[in-house]
This record gives structure tokens, C-alpha cells and sequence, in this order.
């Protein structure tokens, strides 16, 4: 198709604003899938997003779209996943997009991942369309939310795009102005082939199936490639497009989407970013590619039994493959064995992540306790970098301990005030600033107090990274009635006063239940932590004591009383000295068990410390 005729573009939206279901409705209305075959979030096709109702992976498809004027035009639309953890799918998406479609929900306004995703794509240099979402629901206020976003934005009135995903409504009028506003690509047909990889899978039969966009260039099936970065070559065994499913054609040209079956069986040789041309051809310039991701949370995973672990290296390849932004190296634990420390952009990555592993290569495994990286200044001033706590060094050898903090983002009505700073000081967070994103009488008649209590604030803080690893997000929901959304990016690393809490169960320290916490904490969560273990750990036939320690300093302590059995039930009478003599033979037998006994200790004590309630 002629390249002026294309159109590139992607949905960023915050969560539960609609992204999917208007990705249903532009493939209904284009008839890119039939009625019969349409299903709600069509484009959500792992069972885990179906499951979680959220989108975790970007999704393609191609839309094919007359114009009034009469002209046939091809749309391709990425569908981008909304949520904090998954900003890296968000922002692939838009580097092979040409334009963007914004949308709001017209009940709820601005949010924190809106913000966080128009900033994504300023950065990209997009034209943004806005769309202002559910219009038919009883409680939208359109007009309202529309003046917000040109107030924050800089949108003019006749921008904005009104609609009903759920309807239809409007519909039309979106693809009019995806033709109208997003520009065509630009790129040059009679130039090597150059596309961008940003996405790619592995399937059985056709290896490595990489997901590009041509920017440059021609690829037809049957010819040969080689990806720049790692220098692997390959022939194409077929090449096609999402119809939404795999659909296969005899070529790619300049600014199409479609995917690429490359037969490559070495994972690592096809990597998101990479740059394909034609086999043999060395004038092409490599693109620019996407800065790497650096992971922010840290646990380790384990398979339940150690025969497993090749599977889950292999698996945590191929997963990697479909997730760039999962990162793992080899690490054994005492308790534990062999397995893996993986780094994950957040908290429903790593149990996105983990749920995969175990449903798609049929892995049980086992999780250690989340935690972030720090970096060490050691005594002879070497720094380290440190993200397991088990690998702490010794608090003589340690100067200093930077840990990451966060610029954090919330969005809530402003009869939330008081709570949310309640919330995020006790987290050792520090205000930045406040702004309100509407006026008191934006939209309404009245200005009485109950529209001065609606009324939605930014707040913004600075904050560790760990303290917002826990249960921060369910209390930020908990403590604002659900109203309140957050978005966080990387800051600047501080010093802090971390020490590292050991956990001993039977006088032996089980290295993957170790955390790092900042001292005015640790005490409390230490005692806490111990009580929870004791519910957790089966009783044994001697004693088990539980203990939670600083350095070597115990502070706490708690036994796992031992299971008895009663030797005296046969003895009806008798003397004395032989039902004495039965309870030592017993004890002895304890005391013996106890020095070779050893405690499995179960799962649900590594995750323990993720329902360590705070105060």
C-alpha cells in the first residue's frame, strides 16, 4: 500500500478507562472482526488477562478504513496495557507509533497513569488525539472532563473526540481523525530494509516470531535477514499480519506492522530493539533501538524440586523473549537450592511473571520475599551494587548504604488530603508539591463544599522505593474509598539507615526469608514477622524457636511448640519410676532429633512479609 495511506498509531489510557473495549469496537466498526467472532477485549488473549481483567501485554492489529472522500486507508493500532508495572510495554508501543489516542474516562478524569503516559508521549514527539470515554453512562460529565484536560494539556475545544466504547458511539468519528491528525510514515521505500523489533514471542515451529515495523525498505518472504545488534542471520519463513490473528502475506513495506517467523531457536539472538535488514546488506544504519530497562524489585525464584531448574532457565529465557523488561541471573540458597534472582519493573510484574511460569511451562516453584537494589560504599571504598539482602556484607565492612527513592504521583479528591499525607509521611515521604487539576467550579453550577471536597489534587513526593513495595498501593486505595490512583518513576538514590533483619528458625538463618529494612522498623517488623512465622511453620516432634536478629543482637523470638505423644496412655498403675522412666527415654529422643532434625520451612513464610501489617 502506498505509505501515505498508512496510519501508525496506539492507545494510551489510565486503568479501566476503556483502551480495550475501544479496540473492540474500531475492529467491529472496520470489520476486522466479524459479530460472530468478536468477544469483549478481544485483543486481551492470555487467559491472565482475561482472568485479572487487565491488559498485560501490547497487542496489533491491522484496521482497514474508508474516508469520506473514498479513500481506502490502513490503521494499524497497538493496544497498550495501563498499569504502573507495564510502562515499558507502553512505551514500545509508542516508539512504533506515529500518533496517539488519549482517553479519558468522562466519570473519573485525569488520573495518575494519564499524566504519566501523555508526558510518555511528548517525549516521542506524538500528535495526541483526546477522547473522552463512556459518555453514556448516567454519572459522565463530559464537558467537565474535557476542560480539565485542556486546562492541564493545552487541547482546544474542537480536539476533542466524544464516545461510547461500549455503544459505538463516536466511533467514526475516531477514525476520521486518526486519518486527519496522525501523520503517515515516513520513511524511504527504495532504502535497505530497516525494522524495528518491538515485540517478538517463540513458537515451536517457527522459532523466534519477531513483531516489527518496516521504517525503511522492502522484506519479502523466502529472503534472508540479519538483526544488527547480535550480528544472527536467518531466513524468513514467513511473514504477515495481525488481522487480529496471525494473518500471512508475501511482504512488508515501508511503514507496515506485522510480524516476521525467523526459525531462530537461540532466543537470545533476537532481541525487542534490535534492528532487521536484509541478509549481507552492511549501508543500512541501526535505529535507535529502546534504552533498557533497569529493574526496580528483586526476588528470587526456585522450582519446588531442584530436578527442575533447566526447565526454568529455559523458560525464564523464553519469557524474556515476550518480556523484555525481566531480567535473571543463577543464585543458589541455602534452604532453597539452585534457582534464579530476578529483577521486575514492580509488584504485579513479578506475580504476572511468576503466574506465567507456572501456567505456561507447567513449573511449581517458590518465591522469596521482594526487595530493590542498593548500592554499598564499602570501608576500603569499593561500591557494590546489592539487590538480595542475604548478600549484605558485614556491618563493619559498610560505610554507607544509598537506596533508591521514587517521584511519586497521586491523583485523589481533595477531601483526601489529610489521609494520603498521613499515608505516605508514615513511609518516611517528603512533599514536593500540590496542585489542584480542576477549579472548585469547574463544571458545575454550585460551589458548595461537597464540590470543593470533589475537586482532585496532584500531589507529589519524593519516597523510598521500598516502603512502596508492600501494601502502599492497597492502602493509598484502602484510605481514599478506591478514589485515589498513583504513578511513580525512578529518582535519585539517598543514603538511609538500613540494616538487614535475619531470620533464624531452629538456630540455623534461612538466607531467603533476610530483608533489608530502614532501623527505625526493624524492631517492629521483626516482631512481627516471627509471630507470623510461628502460624505459618508446622509443628515438629521437638521444639522449633524462631528468632529474628541484627547483626547478632536477637530481638525477637518465638517456638513452634513441639508435637507430644502421649508413651504413658498403656500405663494403668504401676510405679512410678517407670512412667518417669518412659518421659526421659522420650526426651532424650527430642533432644536427639532436634541436633539432626531439619524444618522445611513452606511457601507461604517466604511471602509473609508482603501481609506485614503496619501500624
Amino acid at each position: 500500500m502506498d505509505p501515505s495511506h498508512i496510519r501508525n498509531f496506539c492507545i494510551i489510557a489510565h486503568i479501566d478507562h476503556g483502551k480495550s473495549t475501544l479496540a473492540d469496537r474500531l475492529m467491529q466498526t472496520t470489520g476486522a472482526v466479524s459479530d460472530r467472532e468478536l468477544t469483549a477485549q478481544h485483543l486481551d488473549s492470555m487467559d491472565l488477562e482475561r482472568e485479572r481483567g487487565i491488559t498485560i501485554k501490547a497487542q496489533a492489529v491491522r484496521l482497514a478504513h474508508k474516508a469520506p472522500d473514498g479513500t481506502d486507508y490502513q490503521l494499524n493500532l497497538i493496544d497498550t496495557p495501563g498499569h504502573v508495572d507495564f510502562t515499558y510495554e507502553v512505551s514500545r508501543s509508542l516508539a512504533a507509533s506515529d500518533g496517539a489516542l488519549l482517553v479519558v474516562d468522562s466519570t473519573q478524569g485525569i488520573q495518575a497513569q494519564t499524566l504519566a503516559n501523555i508526558y510518555l508521549a511528548m517525549e516521542y514527539d506524538l500528535p495526541i488525539i483526546p477522547v473522552v470515554n463512556k459518555i453514556d453512562l448516567p454519572a459522565a460529565e463530559p464537558e467537565r472532563v474535557a476542560s480539565e484536560m485542556a486546562s492541564a494539556f493545552g487541547f482546544t475545544d474542537d480536539e476533542f473526540v466524544f464516545v461510547s466504547a461500549k455503544t459505538g458511539e463516536g466511533i467514526v468519528e475516531i477514525l476520521d481523525a486518526i486519518v486527519e491528525k496522525v501523520p503517515p510514515p515516513s520513511g524511504d521505500e527504495s532504502a535497505p530494509l530497516r525494522a524495528l523489533i518491538f515485540d517478538s514471542k517463540y513458537d515451536s515451529y517457527k522459532g523466534v516470531v519477531a513483531y516489527v515495523r518496516a521504517i525503511d525498505g522492502r522484506l519479502d518472504k523466502g529472503g534472508d535477514i540479519r538483526l544488527m545488534a547480535t550480528g544472527a542471520t536467518a531466513e524468513v519463513l514467513e511473514i504477515g499480519f495481525f488481522g487480529p490473528t496471525l494473518t500471512s502475506t508475501n511482504s512488508l513495506e515501508t511503514g507496515e506492522v506485522g510480524y516476521v517467523a525467523t526459525g531462530l531457536k537461540d532466543v537470545d539472538a533476537c532481541r525487542v530493539g534490535d534492528t532487521m535488514t536484509i541478509g549481507g546488506i552492511s549501508s543500512a544504519e541501526a535505529l535507535p533501538g529502546y534504552e533498557p530497562m533497569k529493574a526496580m524489585v528483586y526476588t528470587g525464584l526456585y522450582p519446588a524440586d531442584g530436578e527442575s531448574f533447566p526447565e526454568l532457565r529455559d523458560a525464564l529465557e523464553k519469557l524474556r523473549l515476550n518480556d523484555p523488561a525481566l531480567s535473571f541471573e543463577p543464585e543458589s540458597s541455602a534452604a532453597l537450592g539452585f534457582g534464579f534472582r530476578c529483577g521486575f519493573l514492580g509488584l504485579l510484574h513479578m506475580d504476572v511473571t511468576q503466574e506465567r511460569l507456572e501456567r505456561e511451562y507447567d513449573l511449581t516453584l517458590i518465591a522469596t520475599a521482594p526487595s530493590v537494589g542498593y548500592s554499598v560504599y564499602m570501608t576500603s571504598g569499593d561500591e557494590i551494587h546489592v539487590d538480595n539482602p542475604s548478600a549484605m556484607p558485614s556491618v563493619q565492612e559498610i560505610d554507607k548504604i544509598y537506596e533508591p527513592w521514587v517521584d511519586l504521583n497521586i491523583v485523589a479528591p481533595s477531601r483526601f488530603i489529610g489521609t494520603v499525607m498521613e499515608l505516605v509521611t508514615t513511609r518516611r515521604g517528603e512533599y514536593t508539591r500540590m496542585e489542584y487539576l480542576q477549579s472548585v467550579d469547574s463544571g458545575r453550577e454550585d460551589t458548595d463544599t461537597s464540590a470543593a471536597a470533589d475537586a482532585r489534587v496532584l500531589l507529589e513526593y519524593k519516597m523510598p522505593l521500598a516502603e512502596l513495595l508492600v501494601d502502599f498501593h492497597s492502602q493509598l486505595k484502602s484510605r481514599s474509598q478506591g478514589y485515589a490512583s498513583m504513578d511513580y518513576s525512578i529518582g535519585e538514590s539517598r543514603p538511609g539507615d538500613m540494616v538487614k533483619l535475619d531470620v533464624l528458625v531452629n538456630y540455623t538463618p534461612v538466607d531467603a526469608l533476610s530483608m533489608m529494612l530502614h532501623r527505625d522498623n526493624a524492631e517492629s517488623q521483626g516482631r512481627e514477622l516471627v509471630a507470623k512465622l510461628k502460624k505459618l511453620i508446622p509443628r515438629q516432634m521437638f521444639e522449633v524457636p524462631i528468632q529474628s536478629a541484627i547483626g547478632s543482637r536477637v530481638i525477637a523470638r518465638e517456638t513452634v511448640k513441639a508435637m507430644r505423644k502421649n508413651v504413658l496412655a498403656k500405663c494403668y498403675g504401676g510405679d512410678v519410676s517407670r512412667k518417669k522412666k518412659l518421659l526421659q527415654k522420650q526426651a532424650k529422643g527430642k533432644k536427639r532429633m532436634k541436633k539432626i532434625g531439619s524444618v522445611d520451612v513452606p511457601q507461604e513464610a517466604f511471602m509473609a512479609v508482603l501481609s506485614l501489617e503496619r501500624e
